[in-house]
């Protein structure tokens, strides 16, 4: 039976202590009101189990699951410097645990949630089959309860006394979250400082989202094991949560502090809609060309590039949405060419994926001028499948002048990365509404587009390459671009006449880069009108649907394609357009 009152979580907790980092003197009392954080330098000190438990739920939570008598206490008979069962005896009387693992459920911001939180003080919170059997049970909890999954690491790695028993532990532990997965029931890790071994190379890394404390440590072997072994010299920061955010490893570096809301909007955000979610809005779409102005293409083209036009987070921003932006393509990197994360589009959760350029030299430059690298359309596919996962629409933003190219992207892989985005896309479970709302550019673009319902705005373009590069190519003369555009066929009327488009989403005189609020709105409304009609229809039939849409392409009358399905778009809100 898993008890918290059978030793004091501290010691006593009055005088004085030191912060590890920056020496400086704290009073206990208030180091501990401040949930173990320093607050000259931030160092985030380590919280027993309990503490954790009462920081992410208040007092609002209960024991969920007690080993008792599932596991041997000591399967080896092992001793070392001292039997085994000692080592246990005293990690039990000094923590007041029965093991390293603490399974509790509780509640935050009112949703329900399975934690299982682990407590570095009992034998350096190592994985035995003890720990291995609370963090499955807590698993199989979630499962039948139908709850998220949030796992608290702080491990040194595999627990030695217990041998080949513990490595299995590995194993174990994630059959239990690939059952999560094919639940479709949301996963969280929240890694602290240090997470290593077995612990980091089973269930610490396979939740759908990892986050981390600010200087936490993870990783499967630790500094001093590779400098030992192979004699390498090691970078700055090696390992710490900020070094793994830049190489795409972890999604987001979090504060103790805003640890709770965190979680808490994550689980906001994967929940069903509202009841008559969308019913009160009107689409704004135009689905018939004759109801748009031809414009010259060159107006269209500098409208489009526009450097004040809104951006991707800029449309979030104007929304209202509540957006919990993930990072990283989990191999190699992030990319800030592409920002997507959990959102709440007028209370409903979507996963959102966009282009992002900026409006100054300095965030145009930092964000690749809007040109993903492989690691960008590989964290839009994995958010592509966390929502199939979750069953969550998807909503995509595109502008760019293209995927980057370069020697690294091609090194990197950037054709086999557009493709899988391609293919999963193709395949979501879920309604997929995308919107051109500047650049389409060639596959780049493409990559972010194969939807149900496809959205151009009035000034946006989409074409197989830049009117530049098409005229420098076959004119070998890039002075007619603008002859290479008219061709081309780029501009939103044309887009609509071929089919590419299903809707033209109007935007103010000028273009949306004058009335930046109005412009994003009107995206806004058509894209909730959109999933409001997708959301009736099965999985099977939006993606036979949306297979069907592409396969039309090319064929004798593309003007045919109108919307998810055909004729669907043209008889609901668009009718009137």
């Amino acid at each position: 039976m898993v008890t918290l009152d059978r030793a004091p979580a501290r010691a006593a907790d009055t005088g004085w202590i030191a912060c590890r980092r920056c020496g400086v003197l704290l009073y206990r009392k208030r180091f501990l009101r401040l949930s173990c954080v320093c607050p000259d330098c931030g160092w985030h000190g380590p919280l027993t189990a309990e503490e954790r438990a009462r920081h992410l739920f208040g007092d609002d939570f209960r024991i969920a699951h007690a080993p008792g008598a599932a596991v041997a206490d000591d399967p080896l008979s092992f001793a070392d410097l001292l039997p085994y069962p000692d080592r246990l005896r005293t990690a039990r009387a000094r923590t007041g645990m029965d093991d390293a693992v603490l399974v509790v459920r509780g509640r935050i911001q009112g949703r329900p949630l399975v934690a299982a939180i682990m407590d570095f003080r009992f034998l350096g919170g190592s994985l035995g089959t003890a720990a291995g059997e609370a963090v499955t049970a807590a698993a199989e909890i979630a499962l039948a309860e139908r709850s998220a999954l949030l796992l608290v690491t702080a491990s040194g790695g595999a627990r030695m006394q217990e041998g080949a028993l513990s490595l299995m532990q590995m194993a174990k532990t994630s059959n239990a979250m690939a059952a999560l997965d094919e639940a479709g029931l949301l996963t969280v890790t929240l890694v602290t400082d240090p997470t290593y071994g077995g612990v980091a190379a089973s269930f610490a890394t396979l939740s759908d989202i990892v986050l981390a404390e600010p200087k936490a440590r993870l990783g499967f072997a630790g500094p001093r094991v590779i400098e030992q072994t192979i004699r390498q010299e090691l970078p700055k920061g090696f390992q710490t949560a900020e070094f793994l955010l830049s190489h795409g490893l972890v999604d987001d570096v979090v504060p103790r502090t805003a640890t709770r809301h965190a979680i808490g909007a994550l689980l906001a955000a994967t929940g069903p809609a509202p009841a008559g979610w969308g019913a009160g809005t009107t689409d704004p779409t135009v689905r018939r060309p004759e109801r748009l102005a031809d414009r010259p293409v060159r107006e269209v083209i500098r409208a489009a590039r526009d450097v004040e036009r809104p951006t991707m987070t800029d449309h979030l921003a104007l929304w209202g949405a509540r957006f919990v932006e993930l990072h990283g393509d989990r191999t190699d990197r992030d990319c800030p060419a592409i920002v997507g994360g959990l959102a709440t589009i007028e209370d409903r959760p979507c996963v959102v994926i966009g282009h992002q350029k900026g409006h100054t030299s300095a965030e145009l430059a930092r964000r690749g001028f809007g040109m993903p690298s492989p690691a960008g359309y590989r964290k839009a596919e994995r958010l592509m499948r966390l929502a199939g996962k979750l069953r969550v629409p998807v909503v995509t933003l595109i502008d760019t002048p293209g995927a980057h190219p370069g020697l690294e992207a091609e090194e990197k892989g950037q054709a086999n990365a557009i493709a899988a985005c391609l293919r999963t896309m193709g395949g979501l479970p879920v309604p997929v509404v995308a919107v051109i709302t500047g650049e389409g550019g060639s596959g780049g673009a493409l990559a972010l587009g194969v939807a149900d319902q496809v959205f151009a705005c009035e000034n946006a373009v989409y074409s197989v390459i830049s009117p530049e590069g098409c005229a420098a190519i076959l004119w070998k003369d890039a002075a007619f671009a603008g002859t290479a555009a008219e061709a081309l066929h780029i501009d939103a009327p044309s887009l609509l006449r071929l089919g590419i488009a299903d809707g033209i989403v109007p935007e103010p005189p000028g273009g949306a880069h004058k009335d930046p609020t109005t412009a994003s709105l009107n995206i806004r409304d058509a894209v909730v009108a959109a999933l409001r009609e997708l959301a009736v229809r099965p999985a099977h039939s939006l993606v036979a649907a949306r297979r069907a849409r592409f396969r039309r392409f090319g064929t004798a009358a593309p003007a045919a394609v109108t919307g998810a399905g055909a004729s669907a778009g043209a008889s609901t809100g668009g009718a009137a357009q």
